[in-house]
């Protein structure tokens, strides 16, 4: 007898779609984003390319995916996530193999555009628009699951990453990475999404949510598009430049790093205690924890080693409830009719400024210094908990009026 239970192993069915989509999305991350910070020693000193052009390539990639973001959410509403999946995994393939067989530097360029097609169609808001259309308001438990996934990408994929490299070099890095993407990522995609986009499901639970965007919710769009690009320029900047920061305080190096290593645990337990309670509370209360948790985080920096810790903890937590919200606050405010296309239109701002982010923690810290970069950084992180701020009230202000 075929069971008609939670856990029926139906085309649809959460217990093969999100265990799919979380392994590819390991290696989606892992091979895109996560790549430079391994790659990009060896790719300078093996090519004589400057660091800054080999680095960046990952910030033209971001750029390109974020001005393929809204394209890929209308696409993802019309034909259903399979197929657009299943593409990036194609382009993030075709990417790979051109890094690697890159003869010269505008070559490698060229094809970090293919890898930004690829992120676009590949990352978290495309994975996100995909459970939101299959499930609608039901995805959000699954959301917060897939987030556990994808926090595994860089500690999966750096150590890989660098046995690829000390074995084969890192154009035979990038064409395994590649090989990879065709044997384990599309069957994936291919086989563990369903053939056909599915309606989405009735909403049982959200009903002050607005059937898109309209007229009494563009403030909450502009809000939410807002605070969530601030955000993302956050999490840029400190992956970039965390270390230079902390060794400005007179951290070594080693004590940097092990402090650093305090943020992925924190991220991955933040979702996990997500996982287990978001049922109760509204996302906007995940949101507001974690633009709080971020802020109290990096004002804390200022301070000595043991608080330093605590920095770092409350900074991990802060940033793994951010990719929680800011997919499952949209999915609650406007509804899963359109949350694909609404994720593409989010997600163009936050790619776009996260491309601009590593520059522009350059530019402070070479004209004000880490500390002075700090600074602004936490100021930044400040202003961001007082618009989270507004849209809570603007939300408050919507389900009043619902």
């Amino acid at each position: 007898m075929t069971s008609t239970g939670a856990r029926a192993w139906h085309p649809t069915s959460p217990w093969r779609v999100v265990p799919a989509l979380g392994i590819a999305q390991i290696l989606a991350w892992g091979s895109s984003y996560y790549l430079p910070a391994v790659l990009a020693q060896p790719i300078a000193l093996d090519t004589g390319w400057a660091l800054s052009w080999v680095v960046g390539g990952l910030s033209l990639g971001l750029l390109v995916a974020g001005l393929a973001s809204p394209l890929v959410g209308r696409r993802i509403r019309r034909h259903g996530g399979r197929p657009i999946l299943a593409m990036s995994s194609l382009l993030l393939s075709g990417g790979l193999a051109g890094l690697a067989l890159a003869p010269n530097l505008p070559a490698f360029i060229a094809a970090w555009v293919v890898m930004g097609l690829g992120m676009g169609a590949g990352l978290y808001d495309p994975a996100f628009s995909t459970l939101g259309h299959l499930y609608g308001h039901g995805a959000r438990q699954h959301i917060t699951t897939l987030t556990l996934f994808g926090g595994f990408a860089s500690t999966a994929c750096w150590p890989l990453s660098a046995l690829l490299v000390s074995e084969l070099g890192w154009r035979g890095a990038c064409f395994s990475y590649a090989v990879l993407h065709l044997l384990v990522c599309l069957p994936l995609y291919w086989k563990g999404l369903p053939t056909a986009p599915a309606e989405p499901v009735p909403d049982p639970v959200a009903p002050e949510s607005r059937p898109g965007i309209t007229p009494a919710t563009g403030r909450l769009f502009i809000l939410l598009a807002a605070t969530l690009m601030i955000g993302a320029v956050l999490s840029t900047l400190m992956s970039v430049h965390l270390l230079t920061i902390l060794q400005a305080r007179d951290i070594s190096l080693a004590a940097a790093v092990a402090l650093g290593a305090l943020v992925g645990p924190s991220q991955v337990s933040a979702r996990f205690i997500e996982m287990l309670v978001g049922r109760y509370h509204h996302p906007i209360w995940t949101k507001i924890a974690s633009v709080s948790f971020v802020a109290l985080g990096l004002g804390l920096l200022w301070f000595e080693i043991p608080l330093i810790a605590c920095a770092m903890i409350f900074y991990g937590a802060g940033i793994g409830l951010e990719s929680i919200a800011r997919a499952t606050l949209p999915l609650t405010l406007f509804g899963p009719d359109d949350y694909a296309p609404i994720m593409g239109r989010l997600a163009r701002p936050s790619l776009i400024a996260q491309a601009a982010a590593p520059a522009l923690g350059a530019l402070l810290i070479q004209f004000m210094g880490p500390v002075g970069g700090l600074g602004i950084v936490v100021l930044l992180a400040c202003g961001n908990v007082v618009l989270v701020g507004f849209l809570y009230a603007a939300c408050q202000k919507a389900r009043s009026a619902g």
